[in-house]
C-alpha cells in the first residue's frame, strides 16, 4: 500500500537525520530518488526550492510535495505525518530528560560533534543542488550575485527568490524565443 510505503520510507529518513530539514536533503534524494525511484532529480530539486521559499521546514515541504506528487492530498499527509513522527516521539523523550543531562561535558561534546557532522552533511547537499541548478553561465551569475546580496548586504530571502524567479523568467525566457 502506497500510503504505508510513504509513512515509513519518511519516517526512515525523520528517524537517521539530526539536524533539521538542511541535514535532510541528502537523505531524501537518496532514498525517494536513487532507492524508491519516485521522483527525478530534477523534481526533488523543484521541491527542495518551492520547500525554502514556504512557510515551515524545509524537509516537512519537500516530503509533503513528495507524497502528493506519488499519491494525491493523502499521499501527502502520509509523507508529512511519516518525517514528522520520529521527530516528535525523540523531542518528547529527550525533553523529559534535557534538563538532567544537557550540562554534563560528555552530552555537549557529543552535540559539538553532531553539529560539525550536519555541517558536512548540508554542505553535500549544496554541492549536489549547485550541480544541478548552476548548468551555465546565466546560472552561474544569477547565483554569485544572490550569493553577494545575502552576503554583503544581508538581503530579504523573500526578495532574493523573487527577484531570482523574475530573472530566470526574463533571461532564460528570452534564450528560448
Amino acid at each position: 500500500m502506497i500510503y504505508l510505503e510513504l509513512f515509513i520510507a519518511f519516517a526512515k529518513i525523520g528517524v537517521l537525520t539530526f539536524g533539521g530539514g538542511y541535514a535532510m536533503l541528502p537523505i531524501i534524494q537518496r532514498e525517494i530518488v536513487e532507492k524508491k525511484k519516485w521522483v527525478t532529480e530534477a523534481e526533488v530539486m523543484d521541491y527542495y526550492a518551492i520547500g525554502q521559499c514556504t512557510p515551515g521546514v524545509i524537509a516537512v515541504n519537500t516530503a509533503t510535495f513528495t507524497g502528493r506528487h506519488i499519491a494525491g492530498n493523502l499521499g501527502g499527509i502520509c509523507a508529512t505525518a511519516g518525517v514528522v513522527f520520529p521527530s516528535i516521539v525523540i523531542i518528547t523523550f529527550i525533553a523529559a530528560l534535557i534538563r538532567g543531562f544537557a550540562y554534563f561535558k560528555p552530552v555537549q561534546d557529543a552535540l559539538a560533534g553532531i553539529r560539525v557532522c550536519v555541517c558536512v552533511l548540508i554542505f553535500n547537499a549544496v554541492v549536489k543542488m549547485w550541480k544541478k541548478a548552476v548548468v551555465d553561465r546565466v546560472t552561474l551569475i544569477l547565483y554569485a550575485l544572490i550569493l553577494a546580496a545575502s552576503v554583503f548586504w544581508h538581503a530579504s530571502p523573500i526578495l532574493m527568490v523573487v527577484i531570482a524567479a523574475a530573472a530566470g523568467l526574463i533571461v532564460k525566457g528570452r534564450a528560448e524565443t
